[in-house]
């Protein structure tokens, strides 16, 4: 076992240290988006506790999995030679069964580990592998103290299904569950200064805009490179590795994504989000049970998020697109086509207007997703908050006609609400006097809207801080810089 190679992931490491401290069985399910960092996580821990580890193959057939489980058996017992193919999953387990009884007899009191990974792909149609996991768990693992069974797929809505909120045999069984997110931002700096990649934190926020918090995307950064040198070289180069991620992506962790890509699409071009209704009629789509388990799959596996607008009801749940590469792949990898652009091709469009109106986006998203680290900078960890985006619609009758919009607000039960703008610059940004007026204006109507009597402070979040002139004094209530979002 060794920890001294996982960067962040210490809520995760500390649920699996007290596996190793548990003295009855133990069933986790390990789930996230391809590419997370799921199977080093499992790897890395349990190091050679792990006594069995098969990782399913994608689009082969039963035979095909079982001579691999026949494979990974071999390897697992010392064996020169691989044992006979099982006939079915049923006899795969009754082997594996054997195969753990002598090494528990060899080393009594050793955790054995068991890691099944990539789950779904075992599953293959008719092949009653998951009926013969229950009963391998339910008449054998359930039973056996020293035993870690650890599940894991990238298939987030398949797990969550079949294994997390199973009914069947499977209800319940569960000891721990695991749901593997990318790094947050002082994750990131964690894992690149780890792997000796040195960034100004300004620098670590570009990249983190293109490629999110994923491990294996964040391992294509070198040492001595500048973040758009990184970006250059990883999303438009001939052989860069994000050149062609998108494809892989979505078809690798949904069965039929046809209809996750046409929604990932509609998000892309409307940033500000879609309601239920809205998606279901740009997409030509019932608003049934299909177009319901489509939204709920993409949620959990972090490419879209749902948030209740402030003043709304559940059902106007508002629905956006959050995935940083996702995002980043429509704004400039799609559109060059087959292209391999010239070499320098993002670090020379560094000041274009289409790059600054991304990255304002692409910023907004990062500071949503750490809202967290905003709340424990201005003071109110503690206090019981709920954050939320708020728009304001104007008819030709209402007396603000210009409508209003806040893309993020954290309404406070201390009779507060932050009103939050969030700018991505280069340096320190300024507030003259027409923005002035228009903050000032923002929020009157949402006074004036909302008819809502608690304080209202207007928070300014920026990369690096807000020049203090006099318009800044006048309607700036409090300023955050990026490095409160590490």
């Amino acid at each position: 076992m060794s920890k001294n190679n996982i960067s962040g992931r210490r809520d995760e490491i500390r649920i699996l240290e007290r596996v190793l401290t548990s003295s009855d069985p133990e069933f986790i399910a390990v789930y996230g988006r391809r590419r997370v960092g799921k199977t080093w996580l499992v790897r890395e821990f349990f190091g050679d506790l792990v006594s069995f580890e098969i990782t399913g193959m994608h689009h082969v057939t039963l035979q095909d999995q079982l001579a691999n489980f026949a494979q990974s058996l071999g390897k697992a017992a010392g064996m020169t030679l691989q044992p006979q193919r099982p006939s079915s999953w049923a006899e795969a387990f009754g082997q594996l069964e054997q195969m753990l009884e002598s090494s528990l007899a060899k080393e009594q009191g050793r955790k054995q580990v068991v890691f099944l990974d990539e789950l779904p792909w075992l599953n293959t149609p008719r092949s009653k592998f998951l009926s013969a996991l229950e009963h391998f768990w339910n008449s054998y693992g359930s039973r056996k103290k020293n035993l870690v069974l650890v599940v894991c797929g990238s298939a987030a809505s398949w797990m969550l299904q079949n294994i997390v909120r199973a009914k069947g045999g499977f209800h319940n069984r569960l000891t721990r569950q695991i749901r593997l997110l990318p790094f947050t931002l002082a994750e990131t700096e964690e894992f690149l200064l780890h792997r000796q990649v040195s960034l100004t934190r300004y620098q670590i926020v570009e990249l983190f805009m293109v490629m999110g918090g994923v491990p294996f995307y964040l391992m294509q950064a070198e040492p001595g490179l500048s973040a758009h040198q990184i970006i250059d070289k990883v999303c438009f180069s001939a052989t860069g590795l994000l050149r062609t991620e998108y494809e892989k992506l979505y078809a690798s962790l949904f069965e039929e994504s046809d209809l996750h890509l046409k929604i990932v699409a509609l998000l892309a071009k409307k940033r500000t989000g879609l309601g239920r209704n809205e998606i279901a009629s740009a997409a030509k789509l019932t608003t049934g049970g299909g177009l319901t388990r489509v939204l709920d799959e993409l949620e959990e596996s972090g490419f879209i998020e749902s948030r209740t607008p402030y003043g709304k009801k559940v059902n106007d749940l508002l629905y956006r697109l959050v995935d940083e590469f996702t995002l980043f792949y429509f704004s400039w990898i799609k559109p060059l086509g087959k292209k391999i652009p010239d070499q320098g091709y993002w670090m020379l469009r560094q000041n274009s207007p289409s790059r600054k109106a991304w990255s304002g986006f692409a910023f907004e998203t990062l500071c949503i997703k750490h809202v967290r680290q905003l709340k424990a900078a201005l003071g109110i960890a503690m206090v019981e908050t709920s954050d939320a985006p708020w728009r304001y619609q104007a008819d030709k009758d209402s007396a603000h006609p210009d409508g209003a919009q806040i893309e993020l607000l954290i309404d406070r039960s201390d009779a507060t609400i932050n009103l939050c703008e969030i700018k991505f610059s280069q340096g320190e940004f300024t507030v003259d006097a027409s923005y002035a007026k228009e903050l000032r204006r923002k929020i009157d109507v949402f006074r004036q809207v909302t008819k809502t009597r608690k304080n209202i402070f207007l928070t300014m979040i920026t990369t690096y801080g807000v020049t203090d002139n006099i318009w800044r004094k006048d309607v700036v209530t409090n300023v955050l810089t990026l490095d409160t979002l590490f």
